[in-house]
């Protein structure tokens, strides 16, 4: 028995070799290796490092006060202010490198045939101006487009991308309804602002599936210069008013939970989904309607950015962090990624139009403005950011 016992325990390793070589034939292939990370398009660049002088000679601007995408409001150079300071954003992971500067034509190329839009409120509209305005000088034939109920956008023909802007402040549909006059109303109240937090405003409920990469934003008209006490928001859900009511700041977390279930549930999940966080306003020594200003041409300094910014010193520009805070607790869980630029601008007290608004009055109707954005200016780098960070995207071939 020994003798036949042998030849088969030899012919064992023959045999498990085989065995883990076919296992390994018909095996599938390893995925290929994702590209290496550039700079600025990981979450983590825009949220550590610092503002430097952009690197000598500095390049010619990518667009000037003539471009036809412009707004007159963030248009400083042709409305007489001095120049923003020519800085660039160097994210601590990048070992001293700064963010690209997005080259227009390049980009474009990368994104042949695809569709970006940004949802939200004017500091939307600052951001895609100042994309609209970059991508133009890759594009001479570029045209206005504003189809599909978009407030303002742009078409790239030579290689057929839209980028455009939907204007949804609250996101969620919103509607007045005036007091009747045969009820006096001994509280002031003229009337209401139903908010319908579980609908999407029209603006861009239609568009969930037209759009490869889309940015969402709110938060700016939530609070009492928006809808003053005479004015309030009620907040409705299936139909119904929803009990006890709701404060604005409650309100408002009930809408980007709302918001962000939809989004997940009706926006391809292929699609880019973007959550820009808040842009700081810079008012100093009182808010826009009590003699706030941001005349500087001096950024703030680390060790400032508290006594500025937090909810906690109670101060007139704790929106930004109060409403990040709301925007990072609703949006757990979900596909939607962060486009985290609140950390990097609240250094920029320099950069807003401020006086130079471009229409006789205005700062004496409307105060300074603090709030939106020089063109060219801080915008630009947010669309550096928001443009490696979706060529990243792409080239992972996820859109």
């Amino acid at each position: 028995m020994a003798r036949h016992r042998l030849p088969r325990l030899l012919l064992l390793p023959v045999t498990l070799t085989i065995l883990i070589l076919l296992f390994l034939s018909s095996s599938p292939p390893p995925p290929p290796p994702q590209p290496p990370i550039p700079c600025g398009a990981a979450p983590s660049d825009a949220t550590a490092g610092r503002w430097v002088p952009t690197p000598s000679p500095p390049p010619p601007p990518l667009y000037i006060q003539s471009c036809p995408f412009h707004r007159n409001a963030w248009n400083c150079l042709r409305n007489g202010r001095p120049p923003v300071a020519a800085l660039s954003w160097a994210p601590s992971r990048c070992g001293g490198a700064v963010v690209p500067r997005l080259d227009p034509a390049a980009f474009l190329a990368a994104a042949r045939g695809r569709r970006i839009g940004l949802v939200g409120d004017s500091l939307s509209e600052n951001l895609v101006v100042a994309l609209l305005c970059a991508l133009r000088s890759g594009d001479g034939g570029a045209r206005k487009w504003k189809r599909r109920g978009a407030w303002r956008g742009g078409y790239f023909p030579r290689e057929d991308v839209v980028v455009a802007y939907h204007r949804a402040v609250l996101l969620a549909k919103y509607t007045w309804q005036p007091v009747e006059n045969s009820k006096p109303q001994s509280d002031g109240i003229k009337g209401t602002y139903r908010v319908d937090v579980d609908i999407p405003a029209d603006d861009w409920a239609n568009i969930t599936k037209f759009y490869d990469v889309l940015i969402f934003n709110t938060g700016h008209w939530w609070g009492p210069d928006k809808f003053p006490k005479e004015t309030p928001l009620v907040f409705y859900r299936g139909g119904k008013p929803i009990e006890p009511p709701l404060g604005i700041f409650d309100g408002l977390k009930v809408v980007l939970r709302s918001m962000g279930s939809y989004i997940e549930r009706e926006v391809p999940s292929k699609t880019l989904k973007l959550w820009r966080t808040q842009s700081p306003r810079h008012f100093d020594g009182g808010e826009w309607d009590h003699n706030g200003s941001c005349v500087s041409d001096r950024l703030l300094e680390e060790n400032e950015l508290d006594s500025w910014f937090d909810p906690r010193f109670g101060g007139v520009n704790k929106e930004a962090r109060l409403v990040n805070s709301a925007i990072w607790e609703a949006l757990v869980g979900t596909d939607i990624q962060l486009l985290n630029l609140t950390y990097m601008s609240e250094f920029r007290a320099d950069a807003h139009p401020a006086i130079w608004l471009g229409k006789k009055d205005a700062v004496a109707v409307w105060g300074q403005d603090c709030m939106h954005w020089c063109l060219p200016g801080v915008p630009d780098t947010w669309v550096d950011i928001l443009a490696v960070r979706i060529l990243h995207y792409f080239k992972q071939g996820k859109g």
